[in-house]
């Protein structure tokens, strides 16, 4: 995967390569050939206990070694409420542990942003002018 992506670094600035929340081969895979690494996570108990197993392998490669210069560029959280006690307890608990790789722009839960896949669309199509697409335009807008 490197080698099929180096003909890329040359034409465009960044290439987003969107992997499954598992460490499969498929993710591994990205992690050895990206620069960097981009945490989208559910603002959830379990989804803090995974990221904290991830990112205490060697700078973010779990395989350790394989892309020793691999960096976490950052972290949004994603189907956030923060109406909630416990998305509050689980955005102090990701500041506390990688502070301004935390981005301030959140992805709220949204139904229309679940609804996208059962139709075969990108959420940004399926309707682009709902709050959880608007949140995504503008994430990462100023966030570091």
């Amino acid at each position: 995967m490197r080698e099929a992506l180096a003909v890329l670094r040359e034409r465009f600035q960044f290439t987003v390569i969107d992997c499954p929340p598992a460490l499969d081969l498929l993710t591994l895979n990205s992690l050895v050939a990206a620069d960097a690494v981009l945490i989208p996570m559910q603002g959830e108990y379990f989804a803090l206990e995974g990221i904290s197993e991830t990112a205490g392998h060697d700078r973010a490669d779990p395989r350790g070694g394989l892309n020793p210069t691999l960096a976490i560029e950052g972290v949004v959280l994603t189907m956030f409420d923060d109406r909630t006690n416990l998305a509050q307890q689980v955005m102090s608990e990701l500041k506390k542990y990688f502070g301004e790789k935390l981005c301030r722009t959140t992805i709220p839960r949204n139904i229309r942003l679940a609804e996208a896949p059962s139709h075969g669309m990108a959420a940004l199509m399926y309707d682009p002018r709902s709050k959880g697409a608007e949140s995504l335009y503008t994430a990462g807008e100023g966030d570091h």
